[in-house]
C-alpha cells in the first residue's frame, strides 16, 4: 500500500473516531447537564430511562430520528436541510486541530487528525463559519421569528469574535507561534499561560460563551421573547443537528481554552515526583480539562439570567473589546521594554486587571446597563390623559 494512501486512511478512521466521540460526549453532556440542573436546583432531572437514567440520551435519539420532520411551506427548501449540516460540520471540524497528546502516542499514530502551523487561525475560521448555518437557517424558515434570531446570531457572533481575537494576540506574542503544539510545548517549559495572561483568558471565557450562544448570552433562541429563534421552525433530526453543534462548540471552547491556557494534554509537572511520566499521559489530562469547562458552562446557565439585547452589545463592545485592546497594547509594550527581565511582573500586571475588575464591576456595570430614560412627553399615562 502506498504511504499516501495509508496516511490518509488512517487519518480517515482517527476523523471517524473524533466524531464517534464527540457526539458520544454531546449525548451524554445532555444527560449529565440535565442531572446538574435538577441538583442545584432541588429536582432529580431525568432518571426514569434505563438504570439512573443512563439510556435517556438514547431514547431521545430515537426520538429525534422518527419524529415527524415539518416541513415549512415558505421555506427555501435547499437552504433550510443545508444549514443544519453547515452547523454541524463546522464544529465538528474545528475540533480535529487539537492535540490529544505528544507525537505517536496513539498506538504508535499522531493523537489529532490535522496538524496546520496557523492553527489557532483555522480554528477561529472554522468555528466563525458556524454562524452562517444559523444565519441560513433562520433566513431560509420563512418565518419572522427565525430570522430574528439569525440577525442576533450574526451580529452576537461579529462583536465578541473582535474581543476573542484580541484577547489571544498577547499570548500569541508571548509564544511568537500559532501552532498549538507551539503553545503547549512553551508552556511545558515556562509555565501555563493563565499565570500570565489570566486577563486575556477571562475575556476568551466570556466570548467563548457568546460564541456558543450559551446563557447568559443565549439570544438568538430566546424562548420568552422570540419563541425558539432560529430554531422556531426546525423539528426532529434537523432541530438534533442543530442542538449537538451547540454542545459540540461547547466542547470544541473547552478544549482550546484548555489547550491555550491551562498547558493542553500535558499535566502539573509537579505530579511527576510522585508518579514518574504522569504529567506526560496522552488524552487524560485534556479530557480532565474538558470536563472541568463544561461544568462551567453549566454551573453559569444555572446560575445568571439572561441579558437584554442590547445589554449583550454594549457589553461586548463597550467593555470586552476595550479591554481586549487594553490588554494586547500593555502586552507588547510590556515585550518592548521589559529588557531581560521574566514575564512575572506581566502576569502580576494581568492578575491585577482582572481583580480591578471585579472590585469595580458596580462603577463598569453603567457601561452595558444604562437604563433608557424616556422624555416625558412620551409617557402615557393611566386613564389616558
Amino acid at each position: 500500500m502506498p504511504d499516501w494512501l495509508a496516511t490518509l486512511l488512517i487519518s480517515l478512521l482517527k476523523a471517524v473516531l473524533v466524531v464517534l466521540g464527540l457526539l458520544t460526549t454531546f449525548a451524554y453532556m445532555t444527560l449529565i447537564e440535565r442531572r446538574l440542573l435538577g441538583r442545584m436546583q432541588l429536582r432529580p432531572g431525568p432518571n426514569r430511562v434505563g438504570p439512573m437514567g443512563l439510556l435517556q440520551p438514547a431514547a431521545d435519539a430515537i426520538k429525534s430520528i422518527f419524529k415527524e420532520d415539518v416541513t415549512v411551506t415558505l421555506a427555501d427548501k435547499l437552504v433550510y436541510t443545508l444549514a443544519p449540516i453547515v452547523a454541524i460540520g463546522m464544529a465538528l471540524t474545528a475540533f480535529g486541530g487539537l492535540p490529544a497528546g505528544p507525537a505517536g502516542s496513539l498506538f504508535g499514530e499522531n493523537p489529532w487528525v490535522y496538524n496546520l502551523d496557523t492553527g489557532i487561525l483555522a480554528l477561529l475560521a472554522l468555528t466563525s463559519m458556524g454562524v452562517y448555518g444559523i444565519f441560513l437557517g433562520g433566513w431560509a424558515s420563512g418565518s419572522k421569528y427565525p430570522i430574528l434570531g439569525g440577525l442576533r446570531s450574526s451580529a452576537q457572533m461579529i462583536s465578541y469574535e473582535l474581543g476573542m481575537g484580541l484577547s489571544l494576540l498577547g499570548l500569541l506574542m508571548i509564544v511568537g507561534t500559532t501552532s498549538f503544539h507551539g503553545i503547549v510545548g512553551w508552556q511545558a517549559q515556562n509555565g501555563w499561560m493563565i499565570l500570565f495572561q489570566s486577563l486575556g483568558f477571562v475575556l476568551f471565557l466570556i466570548s467563548s460563551f457568546a460564541e456558543t450562544n450559551r446563557t447568559p448570552f443565549d439570544l438568538p433562541e430566546a424562548e420568552q421573547e422570540i419563541v425558539a429563534g432560529y430554531l422556531t421552525e426546525y423539528s426532529a433530526i434537523k432541530w438534533a443537528l442543530f442542538q449537538m453543534a451547540e454542545y459540540v462548540n461547547m466542547i470544541t471552547a473547552s478544549a482550546v481554552m484548555a489547550t491555550l491556557f491551562f498547558g493542553g494534554w500535558k499535566g502539573p509537572q509537579f505530579l511527576n515526583a510522585l508518579i514518574p511520566g504522569v504529567s506526560d499521559w496522552p488524552l487524560i489530562w485534556l479530557i480532565v480539562k474538558i470536563a472541568f469547562f463544561l461544568f462551567l458552562f453549566i454551573w453559569v446557565r444555572a446560575t445568571l439570567p439572561r441579558l437584554r439585547y442590547d445589554q449583550l452589545m454594549r457589553f461586548g463592545w463597550k467593555l470586552v473589546l476595550p479591554l481586549a485592546l487594553a490588554n494586547t497594547v500593555m502586552t507588547a509594550a510590556f515585550l518592548a521594554f521589559r529588557g531581560s527581565g521574566g514575564l512575572w511582573f506581566l502576569g502580576v500586571l494581568s492578575l491585577a486587571g482582572v481583580l480591578a475588575l471585579l472590585v469595580l464591576s458596580d462603577r463598569v456595570r453603567v457601561l452595558w446597563n444604562q437604563p433608557s430614560i424616556r422624555p416625558e412627553g412620551d409617557i402615557v399615562r393611566a386613564g389616558g390623559d
